[in-house]
């Protein structure tokens, strides 16, 4: 992902409802990674109860989640979140390839947004700078989601 993140448009988001399914894999790095998307969200307006969080195993499990808060009905937009680091094999890769085409797939069948938040990198020194660090990768996240809400509700500008 570029450094160059589009600029947060929606200003009230009042009264809409966000799903997030997210991995206990890596779990100080995904939780930071929840944090900053739930600070974001609530500093849009979102309130406590029009945010649903589900926790799964892993990255892999994410799609079925979101897919889940999707199909529920109650959400404007769903999130899924997850961390994959590169071990000794390219494992993370086919994982986060995987996830990332369900999750399209989620989108497109239930009409509900998903945001892609599985951060898929090399090393633990670049998740830390991505979940925890100076690059703010759930506020980027959030700001998705905030915008593909806005217009599924035909509110964007």
């Amino acid at each position: 992902m570029s450094l160059a993140a589009p600029e947060l448009r929606v200003q009230d988001a009042a009264g809409w409802r966000f799903g997030i399914a997210a991995a206990c894999f890596n779990p100080a790095l995904v939780d930071g990674l929840l944090e900053r998307v739930k600070a974001q969200l609530h500093a849009a307006g979102v309130r406590p109860r029009d945010l649903t969080v589900v926790r799964v195993p892993g990255s892999h499990e994410v799609p079925w989640a979101a897919q889940e808060l999707a199909r529920g009905g109650r959400c404007d937009c769903v999130i899924g979140l997850g961390v994959l680091i590169a071990g000794d094999t390219n494992h993370h890769e086919m994982v986060g390839q995987s996830v990332s085409h369900a999750l399209q797939t989620v989108a497109l069948t239930t009409r509900v947004p998903v945001i892609n938040g599985v951060i898929v990198v090399n090393s633990v020194a670049q998740a830390r700078a991505r979940c925890l660090g100076r690059i703010n990768r759930g506020a980027e996240f959030a700001a998705a989601a905030l915008t593909m809400a806005a217009l599924k509700k035909g509110k964007s500008r």
